[in-house]
Protein backbone atom coordinates (compact mmCIF):
# COMPACT_ATOMS: atom_id res chain seq x y z
CA UNK A 1 0.00 0.00 0.00
CA UNK A 2 2.73 2.48 0.96
CA UNK A 3 5.50 0.94 -1.15
CA UNK A 4 6.09 4.00 -3.31
CA UNK A 5 6.01 6.66 -0.58
CA UNK A 6 9.12 5.84 1.50
CA UNK A 7 10.38 7.49 4.67
CA UNK A 8 10.74 11.05 3.29
CA UNK A 9 7.19 10.95 1.96
CA UNK A 10 5.76 9.79 5.29
CA UNK A 11 7.66 12.53 7.14
CA UNK A 12 6.32 15.09 4.67
CA UNK A 13 2.76 13.82 5.21
CA UNK A 14 3.12 14.06 9.00
CA UNK A 15 4.45 17.64 8.76
CA UNK A 16 1.64 18.56 6.36
CA UNK A 17 -0.98 17.07 8.71
CA UNK A 18 0.50 19.01 11.64
CA UNK A 19 0.35 22.25 9.66
CA UNK A 20 -3.22 21.68 8.46
CA UNK A 21 -4.86 20.36 11.63
CA UNK A 22 -2.54 21.37 14.46
CA UNK A 23 -1.20 19.15 17.23
CA UNK A 24 -4.41 19.39 19.31
CA UNK A 25 -6.71 18.09 16.56
CA UNK A 26 -4.56 15.19 15.32
CA UNK A 27 -5.45 12.69 18.11
CA UNK A 28 -9.15 13.47 17.69
CA UNK A 29 -8.86 13.08 13.93
CA UNK A 30 -7.03 9.76 14.33
CA UNK A 31 -9.77 8.43 16.64
CA UNK A 32 -12.47 9.47 14.18
CA UNK A 33 -10.68 7.72 11.31
CA UNK A 34 -10.22 4.59 13.44
CA UNK A 35 -13.92 4.54 14.39
CA UNK A 36 -14.89 4.97 10.74
CA UNK A 37 -12.73 2.04 9.63
CA UNK A 38 -14.04 -0.13 12.49
CA UNK A 39 -17.68 0.61 11.59
CA UNK A 40 -16.97 -0.11 7.94
CA UNK A 41 -15.38 -3.47 8.77
CA UNK A 42 -18.28 -4.40 11.09
CA UNK A 43 -20.80 -3.53 8.38
CA UNK A 44 -18.90 -5.55 5.80
CA UNK A 45 -18.80 -8.56 8.15
CA UNK A 46 -22.57 -8.28 8.74
CA UNK A 47 -23.26 -8.23 5.01
CA UNK A 48 -20.99 -11.21 4.39
CA UNK A 49 -22.42 -13.28 7.25
CA UNK A 50 -26.11 -12.71 6.38
CA UNK A 51 -27.86 -15.93 5.39
CA UNK A 52 -28.97 -16.14 1.80
CA UNK A 53 -32.67 -15.45 1.16
CA UNK A 54 -35.08 -18.39 0.93
CA UNK A 55 -35.25 -20.03 -2.46
CA UNK A 56 -38.14 -19.16 -4.74
CA UNK A 57 -39.07 -22.82 -5.23
CA UNK A 58 -40.78 -22.85 -1.83
CA UNK A 59 -44.53 -22.29 -1.96
CA UNK A 60 -45.55 -18.96 -0.44
CA UNK A 61 -47.84 -19.01 2.57
CA UNK A 62 -51.51 -18.32 1.75
CA UNK A 63 -52.50 -14.73 2.42
CA UNK A 64 -54.35 -14.09 5.65
CA UNK A 65 -57.96 -12.91 5.31
CA UNK A 66 -58.19 -9.17 5.69
CA UNK A 67 -61.11 -7.12 6.94
CA UNK A 68 -62.77 -4.95 4.32
CA UNK A 69 -62.43 -1.28 5.20
CA UNK A 70 -65.01 1.23 4.11
CA UNK A 71 -63.28 4.18 2.48
CA UNK A 72 -64.77 7.54 3.31
CA UNK A 73 -64.52 10.42 0.84
CA UNK A 74 -61.67 12.77 1.68
CA UNK A 75 -61.38 16.50 1.21
CA UNK A 76 -58.90 16.92 -1.65
CA UNK A 77 -58.51 20.68 -1.62
CA UNK A 78 -55.05 22.22 -1.64
CA UNK A 79 -53.92 24.02 1.55
CA UNK A 80 -54.19 27.78 1.46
Amino acid sequence: MLNGIGAPGIILLVILALLLFGPNKLPELGRAVGRTFREFKDGAREIISEPEPAKKSEAPAPPAPQAVAVELPQDRRLPE
